[in-house]
């Protein structure tokens, strides 16, 4: 029998025979459950495989291994790499074994073999440049090595398009001329189901339950969408729950490893009141930057990564690093040993910056050994102002920080607005997100939407209110593209995306609790507040040694094996399959109920047939969380359409 869930290869049997049940008394599969394969097949489907990276992994690589003979006014040998057109005369798109650079870099000949100084690339470097090449080279438009692109800082006024088509949100304004210059043809929006869904887990990081989406289908306000996305932006609790997460990632903030003087509490407690108080952006930083009190401090004199691992990890260059990646989208970490390989910064500028945070100048290390040079403070923007390197350091946070808030710089505006597009949308405006000085895909809608940002008080919620609100965020989702060069992407809808590891495990909790009646369903502790465990660093939580400022979106083998048959998954599911059945209800009510916490649908009649013989006339608490993990390990609950 074949009885499908989402498709043929996602029923509710397949997904039974894909875990092995393994509980503290049977360690032999499960008569029903017999192959491990759901999540690889998911992850094959849902996320092809994705193109090397040109902007973390090909640009660095040349810019260290060929610029020097092979870029600028230099063109050793007739070859060079200013151009994605110069490199043609080198590489054979798609077709590596018949490109010269590929032949030179794998000859055996010293004198022939690439490059002719230093060591030779390793076998993964040159496994890298195969594939590159074999992707068919995927390169940014207008990208050149003679020179980097630097975005500019200045606020830029941008004018709102008309509104047409009844369009009135300042995105779809945006959206409609691009779709028609780029020939997209308007798709109809989601129903009520995904757009909820999508809104609840985006905004609070909780599904919604039957009883809400009851309330919200039954809505004919054609404002219900506002209406809902303003409650739970007004949700003060949750809404900090969900997003503290965001934040400790970006401030290294660990509830196991302290990297913040050592109490996992003080910028904790600091970041829940600042979040439930909406603390408006500019003031939020500026209070990290120059900080006047303990819990502030935590963050700007606490950044370690391992101790001090040599003099470009030292406390305050990371503290430059952290700070000018997460808030200006800028990436020193290369500069903090040499002058930078993939952008302009010099060793000499990351350690002004480094030195804003010091006692006192620092003495410049190039590649760990020491210059004998002092490096005195100075802000990576001088053309915004600068710090006075002779004031103490308590008054060169205070002047750093002015500069990051000031109304000239709305590079500040821009990196925090893009980050909460990337959010919403699983890919931002600009890409990567810690990388700000390449090109928008709509430079117009990054800039009004920061401008409108800096101008309303920095107000995050009204900013996420604006972007959930839009019919460009109830568009169909779409699937990412395999192989696609930066170029040509096309927005086109939300890219689909995975739950975040605190996501599925609330998921999976409220699940459980909804066992009980409304009335006695108790506050559960959200993971986002947790210690890291092994399955949530698994499913994607980072250790918080270093900034994070977004997480691989790919479901890994790992992750099949664990949400298959881990541990903590079995305790956690069988805790939930034991809620349910102590709430003896019948089988049909169980199933019933079960589906429509999940998916928020009923179940079918084949789906119903599966689950009702899985769990026989007297369900146990066995039989129910075998259907409670079936249902769990399916894409309709752990991926965002």
């Amino acid at each position: 029998m074949k009885v499908k869930l989402l498709g043929e290869e996602n029923s509710i049997e397949y997904g039974l025979q894909q875990r092995i049940c393994h509980d503290n008394h049977r360690q032999t599969p499960h008569p029903l459950a017999v192959r491990i394969g759901i999540a690889i097949i998911f992850s094959v489907a849902v996320f092809p495989a994705q193109a090397v990276d040109f902007a973390k992994e090909i640009q660095p690589l040349l810019k260290n291994k060929c610029s020097r003979c092979h870029s600028g006014h230099k063109a050793k040998g007739g070859f060079s790499i200013n151009s994605r057109t110069t490199l043609l005369e080198a590489a054979k798109p798609n077709d590596s074994a018949k490109s010269l650079l590929y032949q030179l870099i794998t000859s055996k000949d010293p004198d022939e073999r690439m490059p002719s100084e230093g060591e030779p690339l390793s076998p993964e470097q040159i496994s890298l440049i195969k594939t590159w090449i074999d992707e068919g080279i995927a390169w940014p438009k207008g990208y050149s090595f003679a020179e980097w692109r630097k975005a500019p800082l200045a606020p830029r006024v941008v004018k709102l398009p008309a509104a047409k088509n009844g369009l009135k949100n300042p995105v779809d304004r945006f959206l409609q001329p691009y779709f028609d210059k780029k020939g997209v043809k308007q798709k109809e929006l989601v129903d009520d189901r995904t757009f909820l869904r999508r809104a609840y887990l985006d905004l609070i990081g909780l599904p919604p339950t039957p009883e809400q989406y009851r309330s919200f289908a039954g809505d004919k306000d054609p404002a219900k969408y506002e209406k809902v996305v303003d409650a739970l932006l007004a949700n003060d609790e949750h809404y900090m729950q969900h997003w503290i997460t965001f934040w400790n990632d970006a401030f290294r903030n660990s509830y196991t490893r302290q990297y913040h003087g050592g109490n996992k509490y003080r910028l904790t407690n600091w970041l829940k009141a600042s979040l439930k108080a909406n603390k408006p952006y500019d003031q939020f930083a500026h209070e990290l930057l120059s900080p006047n009190s303990g819990e502030q401090a935590a963050f700007i004199d606490g950044i370690k990564w391992r101790g001090t691992v040599n003099s470009s990890q030292v406390v305050e260059m990371q503290a430059a690093q952290n700070v000018a990646q997460v808030f200006l989208g800028l990436n020193l970490k290369c500069a903090s040993c040499h002058d930078s390989f993939i952008n302009d910064w010099t060793l000499d500028q990351s350690y002004a910056f480094a030195s804003v945070f010091a006692n006192a100048p620092m003495e410049k290390h190039r590649c760990d050994k020491p210059t004998g040079n002092k490096v005195a403070a100075a802000f990576v923007y001088p053309e915004l102002g600068n710090v006075n390197a002779t004031a103490p350091r308590k008054e060169r946070l205070k002047q750093l920080a002015d500069l990051m808030t000031k109304k000239e710089n709305g590079r500040f505006s821009r990196v925090i607005v893009n980050r909460m597009w990337a959010s919403f949308f699983s890919r931002g405006l600009v890409e990567p997100v810690d990388e700000m000085d390449n090109q928008p895909w709509n430079s117009d809608l990054l800039d009004w939407l920061a401008r409108d940002f800096a101008a309303n008080g920095h107000d995050l919620k009204r900013t996420m209110g604006i972007l959930t609100t839009s019919q460009a965020y109830r568009l169909p989702a779409v699937e990412p593209v395999p192989n696609q060069k930066a170029e040509d992407f096309i927005f086109k809808g939300p890219l689909t995306k995975r739950l975040r590891a605190e996501q599925l495990l609330d998921g999976l909790a409220q699940l459980g609790e909804a066992a009980a009646p409304p009335a006695k369903r108790p506050a559960f502790q959200r993971h986002g507040l947790r210690n890291l465990d092994r399955l949530m660093r698994i499913l994607g939580r980072p250790k918080r040694d270093q900034v994070a400022t977004s997480r691989d979106n790919r479901p890994t083998t790992l992750q099949a094996l664990e949400l298959s048959n881990g541990d903590i998954m079995h305790k956690a599911v069988q805790n939930v399959g034991a809620k349910w059945a102590s709430s003896k209800r019948t089988p049909d009510q169980l199933i019933e109920d079960l589906f429509q916490n999940a998916f928020l649908r009923k179940p079918t009649q084949d789906e119903k047939t599966a689950a009702a013989g899985l769990l026989g006339e007297k369900p146990s608490a066995a039989t129910v969380a075998d259907l409670v993990w079936a249902l769990v390990l399916q894409p309709e609950f752990q991926l965002l359409y």
